[in-house]
């Protein structure tokens, strides 16, 4: 668990999310709003025999954005420019100077270049850290970066991650960036899993069948040290717990998520808690111990809402955007819908809806679950008490 320590304060300065809804954090924040999603059967991709529901990046526009903003881009794989050109955004709206040392470069990917392994199992292209070191040397800066590659939860373990490292003195500024793009591997593992769904997602719904994937970028900025103003979002708390119950599958009793919130709650009044923003791949099983883990939390009245109807599970991208786009959320007095949600179906009925409601309440919390029993959770409250 981690808490700020010294009187340290740690606040976020910009973000970005490059996905199918937009190139930036206003442009998806809208898109989900309004309800938009780019989920849809796919036929035929990736050589793939079994169609799947996914929601994929435009390709060509990615590579004619990078090539353009990008210096010798024809150097960096498909991952590396989308992590780029999400940090470059992040990075030009605050100021930064990435070069400086007290910045620290933190990844967060599930596969990163997995793809190129179907051409060579000797290819190091996908060998993380050889990501993350160019990543970070393509903005000057020279301090050994740090890959966090944790299943579903690695977006909120690097967001733990920076926040350690920022406490620590070690730096001033973090930038972290989460990011995954999808491949036949990556695909079809899924589908070995029966895990995919052949529609569009429905988080928590009695209905639902399985998960769909998504490809996305996201960068969020940390910083140590005083707000700038009263309404800058400030880092309150963090968990990460394992609950050791299986490979694939989630803890029945939601033993690792409960402890999760259970810690989180420690730093958090409950009754300012806007939402919580759930993991909610739609699978049956992780749905379920989620409903479980919330209602041992004592959380059943607190809004609970899932984006995976809108991108689709983005792994190592997922838990950046939808830190940031629950930032928006709040920024503009709403709790986002759970798209897909028409009905409960989990043991314990949480507080859903697929309708965007408002909300005057400042703080939020972000859960995560993953393969390997993995659980991790964070808090942000938007200004107010240190």
């Amino acid at each position: 668990m981690e808490r700020k320590m010294g009187g340290i304060m740690i606040t976020k300065i910009a973000d970005n999310i490059i996905s199918p809804l937009g190139y930036d954090s206003n442009a998806n924040f809208k898109a989900v709003l309004s309800g938009e999603t780019m989920l849809c059967k796919h036929v035929d991709s990736f050589g793939l025999p079994v169609p799947f529901c996914g929601s994929l990046l435009n390709r060509d526009e990615i590579i004619s954005l990078a090539n353009a903003e990008i210096a010798c881009a024809e150097n960096y794989t498909f991952f590396e420019k989308l992590c780029i050109l999400s940090a470059q955004n992040a990075i030009t709206d605050c100021n930064l100077s990435p070069r400086e040392s007290n910045v620290i470069f933190i990844i967060s990917t599930t596969k990163g270049n997995v793809d190129c392994l179907e051409n060579s199992l000797e290819d190091t292209r996908c060998i993380l850290a050889s990501s993350a070191n160019k990543i970070a040397r393509y903005f000057g800066n020279n301090n050994t970066p740090i890959v966090v590659s944790n299943a579903c939860i690695s977006g909120v373990c690097a967001q733990i991650a920076a926040i350690r490292e920022l406490l620590s003195g070690r730096y001033r500024y973090a930038v972290v960036i989460g990011c995954d793009v999808l491949s036949k591997f990556i695909i079809s593992g899924f589908q070995s899993f029966k895990a995919l769904s052949p529609e569009c997602c429905q988080p928590y719904d009695k209905n639902r069948v399985g998960l769909n994937l998504g490809e996305a970028a996201g960068t969020i900025i940390l910083k140590a040290g005083k707000p700038s103003n009263e309404e800058d979002w400030q880092y309150v708390s963090s968990s990460i717990h394992n609950d050791a119950n299986h490979i694939s599958g989630p803890s029945r009793t939601g033993e690792g998520s409960y402890r999760v919130l259970a810690d989180i709650l420690k730093d958090v009044d409950a009754n300012e808690i806007s939402f919580i923003n759930a993991h909610g791949t739609a699978t049956a099983y992780n749905d379920e111990m989620e409903s479980i883990a919330i209602h041992r939390a004592g959380l059943d009245d607190v809004c609970v809402n899932g984006l995976k109807g809108y991108y689709g599970h983005t792994l190592g991208a997922a838990g950046i955007i939808e830190t940031i786009l629950s930032m928006k959320a709040i920024d503009n007095g709403v709790v986002l819908a759970t798209r897909g949600f028409e009905s409960t179906g989990t043991s314990y009925t949480l507080n859903i809806s697929n309708q965007v409601r408002e909300t005057s309440k400042t703080a939020f919390i972000k859960i995560l679950s993953g393969f390997g029993g993995s659980n991790a959770g964070i808090s942000y409250r938007k200004g107010g008490k240190a």
